[in-house]
């Protein structure tokens, strides 16, 4: 599995800058609105330093590490879900991902124009958030009409569908997004069919300018979205700069780390953005370890051993025996396997096992 996501935002605000960056790619990034006529997806690898140290205890033939897809999609304007701008077109786009990166603008520059002629950071994600929601209120209205007719025949299943339409269009109606309404595990299955956009997390991305990308609790356009997002519940928010992080991607690995200790960037903004996506979603990498290829795989919190064998290929799933099972700050203290074993720290575990973020692991199965 790996992980999906789309950036939205108004146009004007840096996705396609972001995403040329993500992915090193040549989308048209120009200064008037609708750019980006069709979605563009890039396939970018997940920065992990324990997959290239594991790497290097054995210099494998092959070296592969987890991946994540972003879809640049076409801002969206007031208006979207009744067909503005480009419509209802790139919100069927969204429904596609697993998260929504929000980039939302935090910068002031006259060169570039505001489809609102004024930066107001709260007000353009909320224009952005209320086309979601318009979208979804179409979409389960639609599976409301259809579920009432089944519940008063006495369908039970029908009925159980009926009360979750009437409590996520309460919330829509409320300016709510879907995932704030409270389900069981059971109710939760059912709306994932419903493929809702506001069922979605969302990662909202300031784009601020250079001199606030090493401290952006300086810009006054960062706090108000902040808090704006803070009082969304689970929602995350991670500040770059677009324009910084297209000129770090140009450069060597030498002059990058000069580049960003000039101007106090810890890491790149674009790792960070993959990293937080990853916490958002839960989402989690295990390891295989051999010299024809050393891998790192995306597998969900909570996921045990046979589901996340079953990633690699199905058989592995059905097959499923056992799987031996090294933390990797341990295999990178003892350097071989066989010493790891010898020390007592090699694992077996079975049917039942939690896999952790970490583990190096090798499976046995038999099909």
């Amino acid at each position: 599995m790996g992980l999906s996501a789309g950036i939205v935002g108004l146009p004007n605000v840096g996705k396609s800058t972001l995403f040329n960056t993500i992915t090193n790619s040549s989308v048209e990034a120009a200064n008037y609105p609708f750019a980006t006529i069709e979605p563009n997806v890039g396939v970018v690898k997940v920065p992990d330093h324990r997959l290239f140290d594991l790497a290097n205890l054995i210099t494998p033939d092959k070296i592969t590490p987890a991946i994540c897809t972003f879809v640049d999609i076409a801002g969206l304007v007031k208006g979207a879900s009744k067909g503005e701008g480009l419509g209802n077109k790139f919100l069927a786009n969204i429904r596609e991902v697993d998260a929504i990166c929000h980039v939302v603008r935090c910068f002031d520059d006259k060169q570039i124009t505001h489809v609102y002629d004024q930066v107001d950071p709260v007000r353009d994600a909320e224009v952005i958030n209320y086309e979601l929601i318009l979208a979804d209120w179409e979409s389960i209205e639609k599976r409301f009409s259809r579920v009432v007719a089944k519940s008063k025949s006495g369908d039970k299943h029908a009925t159980i569908e009926e009360k979750i339409c009437r409590n996520i269009m309460a919330a829509l109606k409320a300016n709510q997004f879907a995932r704030t309404v409270s389900m069981t595990e059971e109710e939760l299955l059912l709306v994932k069919n419903y493929n809702l956009l506001t069922m979605k997390p969302v990662l909202y991305i300031a784009n601020v300018n250079e001199d606030d990308v090493a401290n952006p609790e300086s810009n006054v356009h960062y706090q108000k979205l902040k808090q704006f997002v803070l009082s969304n519940g689970d929602d995350q928010i991670v500040a770059i700069s677009a324009n910084i992080e297209n000129d770090i991607s140009k450069l060597s690995n030498i002059d990058k780390q000069t580049f960003m200790n000039d101007l106090g960037i810890k890491e790149p903004g674009l790792d960070r953005l993959i990293k937080m996506t990853y916490k958002l979603l839960n989402l989690c990498t295990y390891f295989t370890f051999g010299k024809s290829e050393t891998k790192a795989w995306t597998f969900k919190k909570g996921m045990t051993a046979p589901q996340c064998a079953g990633i690699i290929h199905t058989d592995f799933e059905k097959g499923f025996i056992r799987v031996e099972v090294i933390d990797w700050r341990d295999l990178l203290q003892y350097k071989t396997e066989a010493q790891v074993k010898e020390n007592g720290k090699l694992r077996i575990e079975g049917k039942e096992y939690i896999m952790q973020d970490g583990d190096v692991c090798h499976f046995r199965f038999n099909v």
